[in-house]
């Protein structure tokens, strides 16, 4: 069984920087041939040679097993819950296994996917993500095939907003599994976390909060980086300034005292800091709000 609709876009919706192309779903029973027919030209494949798209796709397994190989990815058995991408203009080639396999797809091009491949954030060298079975994923696939059927105006900015979530959900269900594998870790970021909003006013150093927590300061800042995206210092920092707002707009502190309270290293420092968070000046930020 398959279900399939592929779209036309026009040179607005281009200008969205974000557009869907296909969205299906199918259900390949044991022994069945594949693919299935009824395909857009471009699309229908031989699975011995494989064959190269103009887009990206995003292909979810939610039951039984298959394989997937293409230029930068060798073959690789692919499991329940498992999601594989595709890029434009490399070659691949997938299939199910004897068994066969349930499997959404969407297919989308545009430079705000340009743009996270630059970034490094998606890969053709890391194509696989094993997120496993997420309801919440394959809703945002029935509503995209929802959405795509019913072809009502805008409907490709819907679209882009369903893709967007697709792919920040797949990416952060992955980088979860991963870190959450070593509980310890999880652990030790969390604790110092709340150590740094605790300590908030005082002059902790997040050296200090690495040995507190007995790790080295190296393996500290690589894990929190991993964990959160940034370094311990850089979050403590973010953290002072948010404080920093809050006393701006809830005291009568002047700046100067601020700054000590907070341990920035002298008043001019604390007010570079500010304005390059804010794009303020901690006299206009109070200014602006009162």
């Amino acid at each position: 069984m398959q279900k399939s609709k592929y779209l036309v876009t026009n040179d607005r919706d281009i200008l969205w920087g974000l557009t869907v192309s296909t969205v299906g779903y199918e259900e390949i029973g044991s022994g069945e041939d594949y693919p299935t027919k009824g395909h857009a030209d471009g699309y229908y494949f031989d699975t011995t040679k494989g064959r190269e798209l103009n887009e990206y796709q995003m292909l979810y397994v939610t039951r039984g097993e298959g394989v997937f190989e293409s230029t930068n990815q060798r073959l690789t058995r692919l499991r329940e819950g498992d999601i594989f991408l595709l890029f434009p203009n490399e070659w691949h080639s997938y299939h199910p296994s004897g068994s066969g396999w349930n499997c959404y797809w969407i297919g989308f091009k545009g430079r705000n996917v340009d743009d996270r491949v630059r970034a490094g954030f998606l890969s053709p060298q890391h194509p696989i993500y094993h997120v496993g079975f997420s309801d919440q994923l394959i809703r945002l696939f029935d509503s995209a095939y929802h959405a795509a059927v019913q072809e009502a105006a805008y409907s490709q900015q819907l679209l882009a907003g369903i893709v967007n979530h697709l792919i920040g959900l797949m990416y952060s269900l992955e980088r979860n599994i991963q870190l959450s594998k070593n509980s310890e870790h999880v652990d030790m970021v969390n604790r110092a976390r709340f150590i740094m909003r605790k300590e908030v006013e005082s002059d902790v150093t997040v050296q200090q909060i690495a040995e507190q927590l007995g790790v080295s300061y190296s393996s500290f800042r690589k894990l929190f980086k991993e964990y959160t995206g940034i370094s311990p210092a850089l979050y403590q920092q973010d953290l002072k300034l948010q404080r920093a707002k809050e006393l701006l707009t809830t005291t009568n502190l002047i700046i100067k005292e601020i700054a000590y309270r907070l341990n920035f290293d002298s008043p001019d420092y604390f007010s570079s800091k500010f304005k390059l968070k804010t794009g303020l000046k901690p006299s206009d930020f109070r200014n602006m709000d009162r």
